[in-house]
């Protein structure tokens, strides 16, 4: 029985020594999920006052987008009732608040939908039942903890900033090979944990064949490599719903496409940068998510996947430009100033634009989704 008042760091330290070093996979699910101290168990953590902000919180311009792609893909789909409008880590429940706003233009969508939230934080469900009063819904909201609940049927799914918070394992390439790192104590720094890491083992195997790649086997010692079994089964599992059922998914989130290692563990706290081994559970703890691995996983199972492309030249292409003119027709000057800061924010490749990328993964025979078109062909949502 864990004494009253013991800190997460404690108790993660007094695991350690009684059972050895934790992966980081491990460590960085502890700190975000632990059910009593895990910082996604906390308070809400978005805004000014949290530790960070997300682009529905930027501006409404970025849900009404993602409102209207859903439209369109539903739209093609048949427009089938009931559908699954399904987000993953909603947040205070803005990006919905804000999509189904926009979607208004279709009311037959609204009363379609079937809206399913899958939220592990009680305090952010209260924020998302708020924010989501009132919304053009043809059922109240469902929550979830996990994705897996969520029950079959046509399926639309937005995880906007989700997959980077899933666990990652990390290995680094040392003179004798590839070697998992792991979260040790730190019994003489000034730190209460240390990175190490691990003799051989089989865990290797979670490189699975991109290990074997030139790259891969060529990389200079202390090159590190991050693999998510958990974003990748996930993946699994949206495109195993999508070709069973039909659909598409949306992932909107930071990451690479192919071929990138490095070591892209963060945390933040009151929007600075944090050391994510002091005082886990009170910062957020992400990785670049690999868009790549996402892909393979859901097209193994007989989804189709496109993308990812650049999240400035998606939201470019769905006509956020063409929203913030009319927005800026009958806006103050302090609005028209917030209007314009937020275009550059999300669109600038120095701002959001590159860095964040747009992932679509669908069933088979439905058309390319919009924003994810050959340029020169796009089609408006």
């Amino acid at each position: 029985m864990t004494p009253p008042g013991t800190t997460l760091a404690e108790r993660l330290t007094r695991r350690i020594r009684l059972t050895g070093p934790m992966t980081v996979a491990d460590y960085m699910r502890e700190a975000l999920a632990d059910p009593e101290q895990g910082y996604y168990r906390r308070d809400d953590p978005l805004g000014v006052a949290g530790d960070f902000t997300t682009a529905p919180e930027i501006s409404q311009m970025f849900g009404e987008m993602i409102g209207l792609w859903c439209v369109d893909v539903w739209s093609r789909m048949g427009a089938p009732s009931p559908v699954r409008l399904v987000e993953l880590g909603p947040g205070r429940g803005t990006l919905m608040a804000d999509a189904l706003r926009a979607a208004r233009l279709r009311p037959e969508f609204g009363a379609a939908v079937d809206l399913h939230l899958v939220e592990i934080s009680e305090t952010l469900r209260a924020r998302q039942a708020e924010t989501l009063r009132g919304a053009p819904l043809g059922t109240a909201p469902t929550w979830h903890d996990d994705f897996a609940t969520v029950p079959n049927g046509p399926l639309l799914l937005i995880a906007n900033e989700f997959f980077d918070a899933l666990p990652v394992h990390q290995f680094e390439r040392t003179p004798e090979g590839w070697h998992e790192r792991v979260v040790a104590t730190d019994p003489e720094g000034d730190r209460r944990f240390r990175f190490a890491l691990a003799p051989p083992g089989p865990a290797i195997g979670l490189l699975g064949p991109d290990l074997l790649e030139p790259g891969r086997q060529a990389a200079p010692v202390g090159s590190v490599a991050e693999v998510s079994p958990a974003g990748i089964a996930l993946a699994e599992a949206i495109g195993r719903r999508l070709a069973t059922f039909g659909g598409a998914a949306l992932i909107v989130d930071y990451g690479y496409g192919a071929g990138v290692m490095g070591d892209s563990l963060q945390a933040l706290r009151r929007h600075r940068r944090h050391d994510p081994l002091v005082e886990p559970g009170c910062a957020d703890i992400t990785a670049h998510v690999d868009f790549a691995a996402l892909g393979r996983a859901a097209r193994s199972v007989g989804a189709v996947v496109r993308g990812p492309v650049p999240q400035g030249p998606f939201l470019d292409r769905l006509g956020l430009r063409l929203r913030a003119a009319t927005l800026l027709d009958r806006a103050t000057p302090e609005q028209a100033r917030d209007i314009h800061a937020a275009v550059e924010r999300l669109l600038e490749p120095t701002q959001m634009g590159t860095l964040f990328k747009a992932l679509a993964i669908t069933s088979a025979g439905l058309p390319i989704p919009a924003g994810f078109e050959t340029p020169g062909t796009a089609t408006s949502p």
